[in-house]
């Protein structure tokens, strides 16, 4: 298995690379496949957050999805610490459901909560239009992978934007991805009805799912319409 740490606005020591590799051993216990561990070590340079001055994002990579998980302390180790615990409780969550999904428990990914699509979609007009001191559009990412951050105004509020590729999968597939991340949602296209949903977590093993009324081969018609 191979790691990669490397950092953002700080240098990384020879000594906490080590000691990554050995925070970091117990992921081939749970995913056996794993190929890549790619450690991201970020300093924030904001004094007034100084007790999450360090951000430590580990990506999983193997056969399967990708699994990840993040957190900040006031210094590197200690955000090491909480993000490899979040790493190996979502492997352990994940062996869990597979484990459930062997035996045909389907019911939990199941009982879903539709939302009143028409006030979803009300909300979703309401805040098109951009808000005073609200990021410029330049800063959104335009390239899969690719991570922009950007402030709102003059305020000390970050906002974190990434690409990522929208791929049609099932409802439990989604599930089981948000789960691998570490995520409270899940954004995806239902491969069945070609809407773009959203997946959450609401209590122990139940999930939520809010879809949009749209059809992704509907707005790309309406594109070419257009143009």
């Amino acid at each position: 298995m191979e790691f990669v740490v490397k950092g953002r606005n700080t240098e990384v020591s020879d000594k906490f690379r080590t000691h990554v590799e050995d925070k970091l051993f117990k992921i081939e216990q749970f995913a056996p496949r794993a190929q890549r561990v790619e450690v991201e070590l970020t300093h924030e340079l904001n004094p007034a957050q100084a007790d999450r001055s360090y951000r430590i994002e580990i990506t999983l990579r193997d056969k399967g999805p990708v699994v990840r998980a993040e957190a900040a302390a006031s210094d590197q180790y200690g955000a090491l610490d909480l993000a490899s615990q979040k790493l190996l409780e979502q492997l352990r969550r994940a062996n869990e459901r597979r484990t459930k999904h062997r035996r045909a428990d389907k019911r939990a990914i199941r009982n879903y909560h539709e939302i009143d699509v028409e006030a979803l979609m009300s909300l979703q007009n309401s805040t098109s239009d951009k808000p005073a001191g609200a990021p410029d559009v330049a800063a959104v990412p335009t390239a899969l992978g690719e991570e922009v951050e950007s402030q709102m105004g003059d305020s000390p509020v970050m906002i974190r934007q990434k690409l990522y590729e929208a791929k049609p999968m099932n409802i439990e597939q989604a599930i089981y991805e948000m789960e691998l991340v570490g995520h409270p949602f899940y954004i995806f296209i239902d491969e069945e009805t070609l809407q773009p949903c959203a997946a959450y977590h609401r209590r122990g093993w139940t999930y939520g799912i809010i879809r949009l009324d749209a059809k992704i081969a509907d707005m790309d018609a309406g594109d070419k319409a257009s143009e």
